[in-house]
């Protein structure tokens, strides 16, 4: 007899192995396609998503256990009243079948114990197809993921800092179908990118659920610490099954490896790139400018300033004296006694008068000169896979991109603006977006990553801002020199969003109030009319800059996809709200706030208003009026929700917000019942943005976790919701759009995934798209896996 065909007394008297090595397949095809060849992602709209395991949970609660767990996307066969269809679900306490659930992927078992231990097997017709692991009950209704927090520093100025834990994104690192948890760390004394100082080091970890540590990766002394300048990216963007990590590094960029007990294993810096490497570049690097290495960087720009290009053209003043006023007091080329006076003329006496919080004597901290890095680690280990310059470099330090311009003069800022995003550019595998600036010249640039090198998909550059003066001028809302790009200059904001507006499958990078096309094209940058109490009457201007956008299916009785956003332009934008079509982005509804709007929500928060109600802050001297809006933009009152950010936390698939900042406990708040949860002991980030670790659905059914930091930093505490929902919708992640939001939420100014879809308490199941994806590592057709196990001499003769 073949040993192929050979008995297995272990699997002689289990014919239920083999009908679950059938159905688990027959689910698939009669769902959405499942591919396990990296070739299939060809076949028009299969994306690639994670394989993601049952994530059953349990915790223990006042009225008994609460179970929750996963409804993949590719065990969706069709849609009902009440929820999506598919595989049901059998429940099992310490081995016995307890209950049979088929209207949601939750159960609470009134009879369990915090000992019990449970599992849930998926169901197609009468048979189980896939049988999850066992878990116990969390004492709570959250888990604490141990940290580990990195040593206090001192800055070269002498001041300490202290370490939080800050942003958090997940990722399958190891290719287990279970999430872990990338944390970043930020120093006390981390400053907005306006800001004047030094910061301490910025340190990204690798955790497990079980709070092991696997490396941390230590940006070093040339990526300063803040909210504009990391934005870590972890995904799996080659479809080996296992997440990579990608984010921008620098010389003295150090990964260190932790052993099972925590002791450190390994600890190498990054790769420099060759040409780097041959001119000197060292990891022993220090770029950081004092205050008198400041002072003599301008002494030294304003030696060359004969030879600068827009000089030479005759764009800008010929003389330094021009430029500020002056009258003419030197020869040219400068000498350095002359450049030396007039960098003191320009920080003593110039600077001050454009504006008294001008003092560029206390100038230090920034980095405005060395290499810039983008690098692709491996997930699972954090080795450094491939390092490339970030583009665009910074060319300068913001002269070019009108930091010396604006009446506050701020060198280092407008030049490192920095976002970053996950997207679907070609409708099946997922690219990374990396963004520079968006106040004047706006760049993005697209990568694919496949498993050995980074390849450059598109680049956008609107080109410089022209000014006629670099030292005073207002470069903001003035078309930058290329002329396709030249009109998205001013309209990003401080997040971006991968989205599919235009319904051709692949998604496009809404950039604010510009829209980039999946192909690098533009496909649209959105104008308005300035009304009569404006700047401007009856100008057309760019909508413009804002600091809150979000991108989903806001009214679900029009078609295609919504943006919703706030602007800061005042006076000077024709809005200070506005909801658009985010395929063409004309103007739904929108108002004119005459002030700098500054922060903005989405969600259901009346059940009984069809869609998603949207509302921003009215902050002191705006126009009456803002309030609450329905979709269709009825007023349904002046009082609004918070706009921190949302979550969805309720069985009724109505929207919460999650609301405290600073020192203050976080809470998750319903508009109509209050207070759900407080989440005593935790603190969340960025400031007065109030923002939890993340907000996501890692586990669990479809409803999000909020991930939020002890006071201490000693642990990330997951909170689950523990209301019994009746309705039955496979897990966010497996949403292309939700899954790419995931993935940027931590971007600068933080805000909520949404799905590509609309997700509101009267919610159309049959308007739910059924996820047709591939999943590296899953199975393909039907027979692949008794194939698998046949040849693994794991099934029977007779039934093989």
């Amino acid at each position: 007899m073949s040993p192929r065909y050979r008995p297995r007394p272990r699997l002689a008297a289990t014919p239920a192995g083999l009908l679950a090595a059938v159905c688990v397949t027959a689910v698939a095809v009669a769902g959405t396609p499942v591919s396990a060849e990296p070739g299939d992602t060809n076949r028009v709209g299969v994306v690639q998503l994670e394989r993601l395991n049952r994530g059953l949970v349990a915790a223990t609660t006042d009225a008994g256990v609460f179970l929750s767990w996963r409804l993949l996307g590719h065990e969706v066969t069709g849609s009902a009243a009440t929820g999506m269809t598919g595989a049901n679900f059998h429940v099992y306490r310490d081995g016995r079948r307890i209950a049979t659930v088929a209207d949601s992927t939750n159960y609470l078992d009134r009879d369990g114990t915090s000992t019990a231990r449970y599992r849930v097997a998926a169901v197609v017709g009468r048979h189980e197809i896939d049988r999850g692991a066992t878990v116990t009950a969390w004492s709570e209704a959250f888990h604490d993921l141990p940290l580990r927090k990195p040593a206090d520093g001192v800055t070269p100025a002498g001041e300490s800092h202290t370490y939080s834990a800050g942003d958090v994104s997940v990722g399958d690192l190891d290719g287990d179908g279970e999430y872990e948890y990338i944390v970043k760390w930020d120093p006390s004394n981390a400053k907005d990118v306006s800001q004047v100082g030094y910061t301490g080091n910025v340190f990204i970890d690798a955790y497990r659920f079980d709070g092991t540590l696997l490396y941390r990766v230590d940006l070093g002394v040339n990526i300063r610490a803040g909210a504009h300048y990391t934005q870590f990216l972890v995904y799996d963007f080659d479809g080996d099954g296992r997440s990579e990590l990608m984010f921008k590094t620098a010389p003295g960029t150090k990964i260190t490896r932790y052993g099972k007990r925590g002791n450190v294993v390994a600890e190498r810096y990054i790769k420099l790139p060759k040409k780097d490497a041959r001119a000197g570049v060292a990891h022993t690097d220090d770029y950081r400018l004092s205050a008198t290495d400041y002072h003599a960087h301008v002494v030294r720009m304003f030696r060359q300033w004969h030879r600068h290009p827009e000089v030479v053209a005759g764009r800008w003043p010929a003389t330094l004296e021009q430029a500020f006023g002056i009258e003419p007091r030197y020869p040219y080329p400068l000498s350095q006694e002359d450049a030396l006076a007039l960098a003191d003329h320009f920080m003593d006496v110039y600077a001050p008068g454009r504006s008294s919080r001008n003092n560029l004597r206390a100038f230090e901290g920034f980095i405005l000169h060395g290499p810039e890095y983008l690098t692709v680690f491996d997930g699972a280990t954090g080795r450094d896979l491939e390092t490339v310059h970030y583009q665009p470099g910074r060319h300068d330090d913001g002269l070019m991109w009108g930091d010396y311009a604006m009446g506050r003069i701020e060198p280092g800022n407008r030049v490192d603006r920095f976002l970053a995003g996950v997207a679907y550019l070609d409708g099946r595998r997922p690219s990374a977006v990396f963004a520079r600036g968006y106040y004047t010249r706006s760049t993005l640039a697209a990568y694919r990553w496949d498993g050995a090198r980074l390849t450059r998909n598109w680049y956008v550059d609107s080109g410089w801002t022209p000014m006629t003066n670099p030292f005073n001028d207002s470069p903001h809302g003035r078309d930058g020199t290329d002329p396709q790009f030249g009109t998205i200059t001013t309209q990003g904001q401080h997040s971006l969003s991968a989205a599919d507006v235009d319904g051709d499958g692949k998604q496009e990078i809404v950039y604010g109030g510009a829209t980039i096309d999946h192909d690098g094209s533009l496909l649209y940058s959105s104008y308005g009319t300035m009304p009569p109490e404006s700047a401007d009457p009856g100008a057309s201007a760019r909508i413009g800059h804002g600091d809150a956008m979000h991108v989903t299916d806001i009214d679900p009785n029009r078609p295609g996809l919504e943006i919703y956003q706030v602007h800061e332009g005042g006076q000077w934008a024709p809005y200070g709200f506005t909801l658009r079509d985010g395929a063409t982005g004309e103007l739904i509804y929108g108002g004119y706030t005459g002030v700098d709007t500054g922060r903005g929500m989405i969600g259901d928060v009346v059940a009984e208003h069809p869609g998603l109600e949207t509302w921003c802050s009215q902050p002191a001297g705006s126009i009456d009026g803002l309030g609450l809006r329905g979709a269709d933009g009825a007023r349904l009152g002046d009082r609004v929700p918070g706009t921190n950010q949302s979550i969805k936390w309720a069985a009724d698939m109505t929207t919460q917000i999650v609301n405290g900042a600073i020192d203050v406990t976080p809470t998750i708040d319903d508009w109509r019942r209050g207070t759900l949860l407080t989440a005593e002991g935790t603190r969340t980030n960025n400031h007065t943005k109030g923002n939890p670790g993340l907000i996501a659905d890692v586990f669990g059914d479809w409803r999000e976790e909020m991930l939020v930091r002890t006071a201490d930093s000693s642990a990330l505490r997951i909170y689950l919701s523990t209301e019994v929902t009746d309705r039955k919708l496979y897990t966010l992640m497996h949403d292309p759009q939700y899954r790419a939001e995931v993935a940027r939420q931590q971007t600068t100014y933080n805000q909520p995934s949404y799905p590509g879809f609309y997700l509101g308490s009267d919610i159309d199941w049959s308007q739910v798209p059924l996820p047709r994806m591939w999943a590296p590592g899953s199975v393909a057709r039907p027979g692949d896996r008794l194939d698998a196990q046949i040849r693994a001499e794991e099934v029977p003769g007779p039934s093989a």
